[in-house]
């Protein structure tokens, strides 16, 4: 648009997204004094995230002008250089990490559950013993722009490791499965929403047209008859903290009190974390995850997200927390 100013149209990977993310991320080199300004013009969509600043490992919050119907927003870039992003990255490299530690867990195994659109592998750790009946079932990144969501479950299973690896948890009774990345070619990609395959991944449980959402079910049925999910968590970003649960018309007074032991005094109590509970009935053709554990299994089985500008500190010191909470009432589900 001239010597120092741009114009950016960012569009979704397939038309129409379900609750559009406009994801965006472009490196810049601004020489001399002189900032540039980069305007973001969105299609089939209104400006969601923040642009932040990455240089380094430094990442700043950046002010941004965005026009009345959010459908174009206008970011002033200093002179230097750097990324510009929706979000900070947080890329597969990163998720291996995740995976490498749990790996190296008592009683764990890298899982290859199966192969993506574009031959990525669909990454996972099973740990615990094998034998144990008790199967709690851990999902992330089925949305690729949601990083918010996934520095909480990268927390969280962090907090998982810790305590098995101080002896804290009866490994004999309970096993995990760990799918940090559900959608690897998406988060390749760029993605706002969908896999490559432009579906969005968590509007196909109970379809499972798509090979990631297939691989998590084949791993399942293949599982011993006497290994049984007891709970499901699904990590994801929105714009607040909060956590979608099965109304109360349908979950048992088994399932009541897991929730009220995990979450219900905690709302306001986490420095820096306010979260909400939200009731959301299991609609049998939504597709989520979280509906379809709780309908097939009859489990707990929740929807955690993070809001899109929550601190990151606080996410993580929340999360923390919030998994070892977790973990205490995945111990008393044989007393309830």
């Amino acid at each position: 648009m001239g010597e120092r100013e741009f114009a950016i149209l960012v569009t979704p990977e397939h038309a129409p997204p379900i609750n559009p993310s406009p994801w965006y991320a472009f490196s810049f080199v601004a020489r001399g004094d002189e900032g540039i300004s980069v305007r973001l013009d969105y299609a089939g969509a209104r400006h969601r995230y923040l642009p932040k600043l990455i240089s380094g490992a430094t990442v700043t919050a950046m002010p941004v002008d965005v026009v009345e119907d959010g459908s174009s927003a206008r970011v002033h870039i200093p002179a230097g250089s750097g990324i510009v992003a929706a979000q900070e990255p947080f890329d597969l490299d990163r998720h291996d990490l995740v995976l490498d530690r749990l790996a190296a867990l008592p009683q764990a195994e890298r899982v290859e559950l199966g192969r993506s659109l574009d031959g990525r592998p669909i990454s996972a750790v099973r740990f615990g013993d094998p034998a144990a009946s008790s199967l709690v079932v851990l999902l992330g990144r089925q949305h690729p722009p949601e990083v918010s969501g996934a520095i909480a479950m990268e927390a969280f299973l962090q907090t998982v490791a810790d305590e098995i690896e101080a002896g804290q948890l009866d490994n004999g009774r309970i096993q995990f499965l760990a799918v940090p990345v559900l959608n690897p070619d998406g988060v390749a990609r760029g993605h706002w929403r969908a896999n490559r395959g432009g579906k969005d991944l968590n509007r196909d449980w109970g379809d499972f047209s798509q090979p990631e959402t297939q691989a998590v079910k084949q791993w399942l049925d293949a599982a011993p008859r006497s290994v049984r999910p007891v709970a499901m968590l699904d990590f994801h970003s929105t714009r607040r903290n909060l956590f979608y649960v099965q109304g109360e018309d349908e979950t048992g007074a088994r399932e009541e009190r897991f929730l009220a032991g995990w979450l219900g005094d905690k709302t306001a109590a986490l420095p820096g974390y306010p979260f909400s509970i939200e009731r959301r009935n299991a609609n049998p053709g939504s597709g989520t995850a979280k509906n379809w554990f709780s309908a097939t299994y009859g489990i707990p089985a929740y929807t955690y997200e993070v809001g899109d500008e929550a601190d990151h500190q606080a996410t993580r010191r929340a999360a923390a927390v919030l998994a070892q909470s977790f973990l205490d009432q995945i111990m008393l589900l044989d007393k309830m």
